[in-house]
């Protein structure tokens, strides 16, 4: 049965897709963690491994979508009915609530920083650190903030898949590029700045240890946005006629590139003002600013960084709400309106802990973790893994592999040079790869 809403162009499906995977993952976390990871050797690592477990595993998100026609959770149901495996669709969408819950909140600090930006608070010397600490305790700012881009999310899902995320991702995708190029062209500008471009882009491996290792693979796997079967959503929206490799490559691409863009972007500029590398997670709100601000137009350079954060942030936060509109609505797009608002403001409701876990509700700890952490833990460390586990092994032990073969041949023509070593990619290599990085991630190992 054909979905009732379909992307209208292959393009809005891949800028869709991407802008999906690339957000917080790609533009936050990929530069503290190279920055703590050998720089270049970790980069060059995440590569292979994006292409080695992120690309299969998303290749069959887009297989079971597109060959069910059908959001997360029916999806599963109607490949294997009755069976418990069904129960994948719904650990996607909860996961993806959870997720969008505490992601909304980083969303709503780059709005606080945005309004810093415009208002000259970010310009010159200053103690930045004192200044993200006091943003994110203030309760009023912290939870208003979070309502604000959990607004902006809403009023994009609601509008449609076509007219709402496909546009809005039309006109961020680019723009984050041209974003990303302008900044890029500063940095390299600056003093000692190819000391970055060195760090980040040629390889060390004395630097790395199997540590690093686990981190470069754990990045690739959470990059692509797999796992959550938001991916799988995505693609139920696409025809028949569209080569689900090509646009799974291209996506790849896409990210890959985006995560080159962020440490050209980055390193270049904390390298010329002699700061470290491993800065960790406050290298973009701590950092960055006291960089900037200390360069000639620095504050608009600023201002652009977190504008390109920000569309970057909402590209995957559409995706999130998305999953959770398309599960309760069923196809029924009469009701997508209605549903994006009470979905979006349940998961601002549920996130509202998690915006205050580092004020007053600092105190309130979950096995050692604040709110907003033990979340972070639970979707980052847990439900991902499991989700990606779980559907790595769906594909090519529960599903007809003629049928997989016929449904990746519409649009491509013969696959046969490929079709069996990505099944035993999936079959073998995948899951196993996601069980080291899962135990890492433990610590058990």
């Amino acid at each position: 049965m054909k979905q009732s809403e379909q992307w209208s162009s292959k393009l809005g499906f891949i800028l869709a897709s991407a802008g999906s995977a690339i957000g917080i993952g790609a533009i936050w976390k990929l530069p503290y963690v190279a920055g703590t990871s050998g720089g270049g050797a970790f980069f060059l690592l995440f590569i292979l491994f994006t292409a080695v477990i992120g690309l299969p595993l998303l290749l069959g998100e887009f297989v079971i979508g597109r060959s069910t026609q059908k959001e997360a959770i029916r999806a599963y149901q109607s490949l294997v009915p009755g069976t418990a495996w069904s129960y994948i669709g719904y650990l996607g969408v909860a996961a993806s609530f959870i997720l969008l819950s505490f992601y909304s909140v980083v969303g709503g600090w780059i709005l606080q920083y945005l309004y810093y930006g415009i208002t000259g608070m970010l310009s010159g010397s200053g103690d930045f650190g004192a200044l993200f600490e006091n943003s994110i305790a203030n309760p009023l700012g912290a939870a208003g903030s979070q309502f604000l881009f959990m607004l902006l999310t809403i009023v994009v899902v609601a509008k449609g898949v076509s007219s709402g995320i496909e546009k809005a991702n039309k006109i961020m995708m680019p723009a984050l590029f041209i974003l990303f190029i302008l900044i890029i062209i500063r940095s390299l500008t600056l003093e000692n700045a190819m000391e970055g471009v060195a760090f980040f882009l040629q390889p060390d491996f004395s630097k790395l240890n199997s540590e690093s290792v686990l981190a470069a693979m754990g990045q690739a796997f959470f990059s692509l946005s797999v796992g959550v079967s938001v991916m799988l959503t995505y693609a139920s929206y696409l025809d028949k006629t569209q080569n689900l490799g090509k646009s799974a490559v291209s996506i790849v691409i896409m990210n890959i590139t985006i995560s080159l863009l962020a440490g050209l972007a980055i390193f270049p500029a904390v390298f010329s003002e002699g700061m470290k590398p491993e800065a960790g997670p406050g290298l973009l709100f701590v950092i960055l600013p006291a960089i900037f601000g200390q360069i000639p137009f620095g504050g608009v350079f600023m201002l652009l960084f977190l504008a390109l954060f920000l569309f970057a942030t909402l590209t995957s936060a559409f995706s999130m709400l998305e999953i959770l509109v398309a599960s309760i609505a069923k196809g029924k797009v009469e009701k997508r309106k209605k549903l994006s608002w009470i979905g979006g403001l349940l998961i601002f409701a549920a996130g509202v802990p998690a915006a205050l876990s580092f004020g007053v509700l600092s105190d309130v700890q979950i096995f050692g973790k604040n709110i907003f952490d033990a979340s972070d833990f639970l979707v980052s460390n847990i439900l991902l893994p499991l989700g990606a586990l779980l559907i790595a092994l769906f594909i090519p032990w529960k599903m007809n592999r003629s049928m997989l073969k016929e449904e990746l041949e519409k649009g491509a023509g013969n696959i046969s040079a490929w079709f069996a070593l990505w099944v035993f990619s999936l079959k073998y290599i995948v899951p196993a790869a996601i069980i080291l990085v899962f135990l890492d991630a433990l610590n058990v190992i």
